[in-house]
């Protein structure tokens, strides 16, 4: 899942995206200005950022 939200945000905004999909995760990352995105879909999160 991870793997086709980052090549179709690659396609349709431009590289270099990178996502991480789960349930239970946390994170920490640098990501370019206005380009970080964050939801759930139902109990998956969604964790989305450019860099």
């Amino acid at each position: 899942m991870a793997g086709h939200v980052k090549r179709t945000m690659d396609q349709k905004f431009g590289p270099t995206w990178h996502a991480v999909v789960g349930q239970k995760y946390g994170s920490y990352v640098t990501h370019e200005t206005k380009h970080f995105i964050y939801f759930y879909l139902g109990q998956m999160a969604f964790l989305l950022w450019r860099a």
